[in-house]
């Protein structure tokens, strides 16, 4: 069996055990309803296994993957709730998320979640959203990745529309103040602890040398280094990030363990070496941030406890149910275009 094929063996083994067969199905017709992880039970009872073995074929030939479908579902639920907008192109109707600045040049994945939809509507025509299709993916790239499982609430509908400017303001971003990121998530209904363990999802993944050269040559306006960064990571940083040009290199978020789901994020910002300003500020801008810090650092079982909790929790802001909204054929566009 190769590496790829065992991985989506693990999640389809994890799915049998997180579904145990039932009848529940939300009552039809009903206007506003709760998500349900057997939402598609009935009406798509492969879907979960589909959404999985896309995920494992991509993951497999692009360790990034992982990380970037992971981001997709956050850049997603934090701007206008879980609705997939940030799928949506540019239209007559439509100026896409795709196109702000926590987006542009970075976001990515976008043709897996086309490849995963194409296979859900050719077995179950217009039954499964691309919200849920986001949702499903998450969960799919941090088990691959050697993180938790978690059952995921379904039953999400489409949005038909995007918000550019709730992605430039809503998203938290690489040099926001800690007051700043807290405020944005408690926008969204997260408190510390959900803002602590989900930022743990930078335990994989890349960013761009332009999300974080200040720190390296100017960052207080007065041409220092960050001096919560350690000089020597810093040192390593340079030759790749310079003062000008490089923007679009890529650095590991994780320098140690790059590519496994694991808790050595919050081991790096114990020791200065986390990579943008936004995660090192967890350890060095509050009390109450640092001991969440410290605990997820010395205790993997608990951070995986609660990033599982908090994505669920995330995974529910605002979502759209019912007869609102639409399921999409195509994730890149509103059916009546």
């Amino acid at each position: 069996m190769t590496r790829g094929a065992a991985m989506v063996a693990a999640v389809v083994a994890l799915l049998a055990l997180l579904f145990p067969a039932s009848s529940a199905f939300p009552p039809a017709g009903q206007q506003q309803q709760p998500l349900d992880p057997h939402f598609y039970d009935h009406s798509c009872p492969q879907a979960q296994q589909i959404v999985a073995s896309i995920v494992g074929k991509a993951h497999s030939q692009d360790p990034r993957m992982a990380a970037s479908l992971l981001r997709l579902h956050f850049h997603d639920c934090f701007v206008k709730g879980c609705d997939a907008s940030i799928l949506l192109d540019s239209s007559a109707s439509v100026v896409s998320e795709k196109r702000s600045t926590p987006n542009k040049d970075s976001a990515r994945g976008f043709e897996v979640v086309d490849e995963i939809k194409a296979a859900l509507e050719a077995a179950c025509p217009r039954t499964v959203s691309c919200a849920d299709v986001l949702a499903l993916a998450a969960r799919d790239s941090t088990v691959m990745t050697g993180g938790p499982g978690w059952i995921v609430p379904l039953g999400r509908r489409d949005s038909l529309g995007a918000s550019i400017q709730g992605s430039n303001n809503d998203i938290p971003a690489p040099n926001n103040t800690l007051p700043t990121i807290i405020t944005k998530f408690k926008l969204q209904g997260l408190d510390i602890v959900d803002l602590v363990a989900l930022l743990g999802s930078h335990t994989i993944g890349n960013s761009r040398c332009t999300s974080f050269r200040q720190r390296l040559y100017n960052q207080t306006g007065k041409g220092l280094p960050d001096s919560t960064l350690d000089p020597a990571a810093a040192a390593v940083l340079r030759p790749r990030c310079p003062r000008s040009g490089g923007d679009q290199n890529l650095f590991f978020l994780d320098h140690v363990t790059p590519f496994k789901f694991d808790n050595q994020y919050y081991k790096n910002l114990l020791v200065y070496q986390g990579l943008l300003s936004s995660d090192e500020v967890l350890f060095t801008g509050s009390p109450a941030t640092a001991e969440l810090v410290k605990l997820y650092a010395a205790n993997q079982d608990i951070f995986f406890q609660h990033f599982a909790r908090s994505m669920v929790k995330m995974g529910n802001i605002s979502p759209i149910t019912g007869r609102n909204g639409e399921i999409r054929s195509n994730c890149r566009r509103v059916n009546h275009n």
